[in-house]
């Protein structure tokens, strides 16, 4: 069994829902990522930030990224996998939910988050292909 933590990218980091829009793009070129994990005052992972998110949601809107925080943009339910799970869980957690990326927790605790990416390496083609079409079908 290949579980979520084997097939992770680890290392990932979380920004406070308190910070900044100009921070959060900061921190993303210094980690050269394209998406940070939100947390709460509490340490609880209450979204997702994409460098795409910034783009569109604020500075396309004529909205000023030292002003807005991540938690402004933030929307939904955070999806999440425990460290252990199968990379079959992995799948129909980010193909049912249509994600892209999907942090990885351990002890409730941000450990990594799994990627395209990640994917691509750790999955057969079909695999793959089937992944990208059951996220991407009428994207």
């Amino acid at each position: 069994m290949t579980t979520a933590k084997e097939i992770m990218h680890p290392g990932a980091r979380a920004i406070p829902a308190t910070e900044t829009l100009d921070r959060a793009a900061q921190l993303m070129r210094e980690l050269n990522v394209g998406a940070l994990p939100v947390h709460d005052v509490n340490d609880r992972m209450c979204g997702i930030i994409t460098d795409r998110d910034i783009v569109t949601k604020c500075i396309a809107a004529g909205r000023d990224p030292s002003k807005v925080t991540c938690g402004d943009l933030c929307e939904g339910t955070p999806r999440w996998i425990d460290a252990e799970a199968d990379v079959s869980d992995v799948l129909t957690e980010m193909e049912s939910h249509r994600i892209k990326r999907l942090p990885v927790v351990e002890d409730k605790k941000l450990i990594g988050i799994i990627t395209e990416a990640d994917l691509a390496r750790h999955l057969t083609d079909e695999q793959v292909a089937e992944f990208v079409e059951r996220v991407y079908a009428g994207a």
